[in-house]
């Protein structure tokens, strides 16, 4: 099922999204919360009325670098002995369509395209075997790095937290397998990113079980599991988009921040 979060006539809904051609899909709005059991009520809107904002607003969001060997390569950096794991601030976030904000301290923005992991339950120390009970779906998501800032301050903060950074949706997909899955950047309609799950240094199980080990989740947190090889510039006006296999496309576009 895929379960987007929106606005229409101001006011703020969870539905469930049906059908498949773009033109034709609709809202079938959610009574509750879609976290716990809950009903569909049956009122339907058109998607193309209603506007997409974050599938979920996370507490947190736990981010990992360098978990493919290729994108570790090109940035001439070696697979660390464990995760690297990063906070991105729940200001940094934004839905489809929303607008990616050129930070005015970075002159080299780039693109990271990576599937991201919605939790559906609070849990801590979650074992290995118990990983797919605590997971309430995937989406896709665009790790917004200030590259030279990154390369030149020693924490990541800034170089990935600042605002409009972590844009997420365009909705979350409840029944797919992440093991190996198509994942793609396109800017301007170019394929600048082309990689697969498969090729994760540590799998979701992996990061689930090691994030936990430190911290509580919560319903709505978000782990983004590192992008494929292809990271590359965003300048003023440019449009990028990713597309995840099986579950959607999240599309922004870069303005200048003012």
């Amino acid at each position: 099922m895929r379960i987007a979060r929106f606005s229409i006539d101001g006011n703020v809904a969870f539905g469930a999204v049906e059908g498949d051609s773009p033109d034709s899909l609709v809202l079938d709005i959610i009574k509750g919360i879609p976290y716990a059991d809950f009903e569909l009520s049956g009122t339907k809107v058109p998607l193309k009325k209603v506007r997409l904002l974050p599938p979920v607003l996370p507490n947190k969001v736990v981010a990992i670098g360098r978990n493919y060997a290729e994108h570790a390569a090109e940035l001439g950096n070696e697979v660390p002995d464990v995760p690297v794991a990063f906070f991105k601030p729940t200001t940094s976030v934004i839905g489809s369509g929303d607008a990616i904000e050129y930070p005015s301290f970075s002159e080299e923005l780039h693109h990271e395209a990576e599937l991201a992991v919605v939790i559906g339950r609070m849990c801590r120390e979650v074992p290995r075997e118990r990983v797919k009970d605590v997971i309430f779906g995937y989406t896709c998501a665009n790790d917004v790095t200030a590259r030279d800032v990154q390369r030149r301050e020693n924490q990541w903060a800034r170089a990935k937290g600042f605002d409009s950074s972590c844009p997420l949706g365009p909705w979350v997909e409840t029944d797919v397998d992440p093991s190996d899955l198509a994942i793609q950047a396109t800017v301007n309609g170019e394929q600048r990113q082309l990689g697969r799950t498969s090729d994760m240094v540590r799998t979701v199980e992996d990061l689930v079980v090691h994030i936990t080990e430190a911290m509580t989740l919560l319903p709505g947190d978000v782990i983004l599991t590192g992008t494929p090889a292809g990271v590359g510039p965003l300048h003023v006006g440019d449009e990028v988009a990713v597309t995840i296999e099986g579950i959607g496309t999240l599309t922004n576009k870069v303005i200048k921040r003012g």
